[in-house]
């Protein structure tokens, strides 16, 4: 069970030929009689299929806009309440079309494929997630049917409100959960891989090939999930493996991730980071043996800036953030901080975090080797963090040696000491 957001190959099965008549019905369609059309037709039907579901779709979609359009004309309807729910209409037909068409592509290869249809179509009430997709396989025979799975499901919560871009992977994860699948397997378009290829070298990084939950994780904070954390914790409380795959390199096995794997020697299995982060550093002499204080302030008011919070630290008297988000939200964070802590001296800097990532990384003078390898790269370190529970290793460094520190923790981590990387892929 994979969720592909569009199948590569069948996007000319997918135009639509329709054409609408000015000046008559706004439902009404320009008819397309005619020999070459019909025989067009008699030689290609699953085009026909695909031209009339995308059409019926795009009438039904337009017809919808028409009426909200009108009913906004009240002063009491707003448009912009209904923004997110337009947003989602749109998205869930892009689905259907992709999915439907890999029904047609996949039945003129001899595939007994059917279209799982989650979007809601035309459907009155919106049950819980669950309970759509339990009705959903209760149609469908796993051991004679494929089913293609529209990655976006029409539900009472809300996937695209809740979880944004990453709604196909909930419904990915909830669908191997409630089908017991004992694998699940999602498709990106590049390897889990011990360092970006663009910075470090295509030649020079290597597919993981085996990690953990734990470890997918720290990398979601970074920026770069392998999945929505949300979607990882239902097969991570299910314990169903999950390997990603690179959609362009077929034969590759990919990464498995799984609960409990742990390397089979400690190792760095990884260096990933984050560019521009905002550094936020509350200075108060008042704050020793009031730190908690002081942390919570900071935290209702990042709240409320809706700014992510990427990592932290702290001494007695400073507490330091390092946020992403935009320079008008850290702005306002600043002044609201500001304004609570009346005697503070708050500072901001940009930077860029960089880390060590890996199942086990209890390896004696590691920290020691990675700031003697930025030491070496001219890489000032502003600031260094190590966990009591080894999977990571977090270095601050001035948003313009970035690349540096990623290229020469690698090499010194991982590249020089690939034997020691977990390639073993089940």
């Amino acid at each position: 069970m994979q969720a592909h957001r569009r199948a590569r190959g069948v996007r000319h099965l997918c135009r639509c030929r329709g054409r609408r008549r000015l000046g008559a019905g706004a439902g009404q369609r320009q008819p397309a009689h005619g020999p070459d059309q019909c025989r067009h037709v008699r030689r290609h039907p699953e085009r026909a299929l695909a031209d009339a579901f995308l059409d019926e779709r795009i009438a039904g979609i337009r017809d919808c806009l028409h009426h909200l359009r009108q009913v906004c004309a009240f002063g009491q309807f707003q448009l912009d309440e209904q923004l997110q729910t337009i947003r989602e209409l749109l998205a869930a037909m892009g689905e259907a079309h992709s999915a439907h068409n890999m029904v047609l592509y996949l039945r003129q290869s001899g595939v007994n494929a059917v279209l799982m249809d989650l979007t809601g179509w035309r459907t009155d009430e919106a049950l819980p997630l669950d309970e759509v997709l339990g009705q959903a396989l209760a149609r469908v025979d796993l051991a004679s049917q494929l089913p293609v799975v529209t990655g976006y499901a029409h539900c009472r919560e809300g996937l695209m409100s809740s979880f944004d871009r990453g709604y196909s992977e909930m419904t990915f994860s909830r669908l191997a959960v409630l089908s017991g699948a004992r694998e699940a397997i999602i498709h990106k378009e590049y390897h889990l891989s011990s360092a970006d290829p663009r910075l470090a070298g295509e030649d020079s990084v290597i597919p993981i090939g085996r990690t953990n939950y734990d470890v997918t994780d720290q990398l979601s904070n970074l920026g770069m999930e392998a999945i929505h954390p949300q979607a990882a914790k239902g097969l991570r409380q299910q314990g169903i493996p999950l390997r990603v795959r690179n959609t362009f390199e077929p034969d590759h096995e990919g990464t498995l991730i799984t609960t409990d794997y742990r390397s089979p020697s400690p190792c760095v299995e990884m260096v990933a980071g984050r560019r521009n982060l905002f550094a936020v550093e509350l200075f108060d002499q008042d704050m020793v043996g009031r730190v908690s204080h002081y942390a919570e302030g900071f935290t209702d008011e990042l709240d409320k800036m809706h700014l992510n919070l990427v990592a932290k630290d702290m001494n007695a008297n400073t507490l330091t953030y390092y946020l992403a988000g935009n320079r008008k939200q850290v702005q306002r964070l600043v002044g609201a901080l500001q304004r609570r802590f009346a005697n503070a001296e708050v500072n901001t800097h940009k930077v860029s975090l960089v880390s060590a990532v890996g199942s086990d990384m209890s390896i004696p003078g590691l920290l020691a080797r990675s700031v003697g390898a930025l030491n070496q790269a001219r890489v000032p370190v502003r600031a260094v963090h190590q966990s009591l529970r080894a999977v990571e290793m977090q270095f601050i460094v001035d948003d313009e040696f970035y690349e540096q520190a990623v290229v020469s923790l690698h090499d010194e981590l991982v590249q020089t000491h690939a034997d020691t990387v977990a390639l073993a892929v089940a």
